[in-house]
């Protein structure tokens, strides 16, 4: 995306103030530094010929994987690539105006609304990215007159039915391999509450490998990521950060933190992060799906909760503090703040 108008840009990435600090404590008390270089080590599962153990021990040990003969047409990605990359160039004014329900644009922190920054975030401290907040079940709402939205739209409601398809095939055969009865769980995740956020992560010239976004964890159940061929997305394993190459035709599937809490905590809610070389943009496209807003979500570990009190915290917090605490809120007989 060489050639990108700075126009296209919210106004505080269009000319860099401040400067990164070193390192970020991460969730778990991590101390960040650079990443691995090592090429893909994610583990590989295969949608058509689903290993029901080796799903268990991925989830158990990792908490992310790559997916392979997901089902998805590389044309449909690659058409909805292209659309996002028009949209993202249009000028940032436009983006604010045009965009407003059903989807919505946001910059900075995307677990909150509109611009997302929180009032205790500084220059040094957003994530340098911007977006669409995607949600597919209020798609139909988006009335448009211009033949590129128009299309956007169609595409994502495609897109939108694959992604619910997955989601679905690998939360039940989940649910099995924890010994529960999927049918029993439906709630656990809702179909309906699927969104999907389209991502920009703009040029950094003065900053060598800058973060991007920050370490976190998913509030989903599962997310199911789409990067482009720029790369960045980085995982924690075992102390150590490794790098999620991209790999045409494959999908990212993580564990969020509503199925390590289904789990009892059997499966990960792994923690990664994104960073960027200077020379290119990066666009990834990421669906996250969530349990129905106002079921109860019971274990052993942790207080009973349900997802909206969960999204109520984070939210609150991020505002408060300035970035998410998560499920240690929720923990049993944990002090951690």
């Amino acid at each position: 995306m060489a050639g990108t108008e700075v126009s296209s840009y919210p106004p505080l990435f269009r000319e860099e103030k401040g400067s990164i600090h070193g390192g970020v404590e991460g969730e778990e008390g991590v101390k960040v530094g650079g990443g691995s270089s090592e090429s893909d080590p994610l583990p590989v599962m295969d949608l058509e010929c689903m290993e029901m153990e080796k799903l268990g021990e991925v989830c158990r040990e990792w908490g992310i994987f790559r997916l392979v003969n997901h089902g998805i047409p590389l044309s449909l990605l690659s058409q909805l690539e292209d659309h996002a990359k028009r949209l993202f160039g249009l000028p940032f004014e436009s983006k604010e105006a045009v965009f407003t329900t059903p989807v919505s644009y946001f910059w900075g922190t995307p677990a909150l609304t509109k611009s997302g920054v929180a009032l205790s975030q500084t220059p040094q401290n957003v994530n340098w990215v911007e977006g669409f907040n995607v949600p597919l079940s209020q798609l139909p709402l988006l009335q448009t007159q211009d033949p590129i939205i128009a299309s956007f739209r169609l595409i994502l409601e495609e897109y939108g039915r694959h992604l619910s398809r997955i989601a679905r095939t690998l939360f039940e055969a989940m649910a099995k391999n924890l010994g529960h009865d999927p049918k029993q769980y439906e709630s656990s995740l809702d179909e309906s509450s699927g969104i999907v956020r389209v991502y920009r992560y703009p040029l950094r010239p003065n900053r060598d490998h800058a973060s991007h976004m920050e370490v976190h964890t998913d509030s989903s159940v599962l997310s199911i990521l789409n990067q482009d061929e720029v790369g960045g997305l980085e995982v924690l394993k075992d102390g150590e950060w490794l790098s999620a190459s991209p790999i045409s035709n494959t999908l990212v599937i993580n564990v969020g933190d509503m199925m390590q809490v289904i789990s009892n905590d059997k499966y990960k809610s792994v923690i990664h992060r994104v960073k960027v070389a200077k020379e290119r943009e990066r666009l990834s496209i990421c669906y996250f799906v969530f349990p129905e807003e106002n079921t109860v979500i019971k274990s052993s570990k942790y207080r009973p909760f349900s997802y909206n009190d969960f999204r109520s915290q984070v939210q609150e917090d991020i505002k408060t503090l300035g970035h998410k605490v998560g499920l240690k809120r929720f923990k049993i007989n944990d002090d951690s703040d």
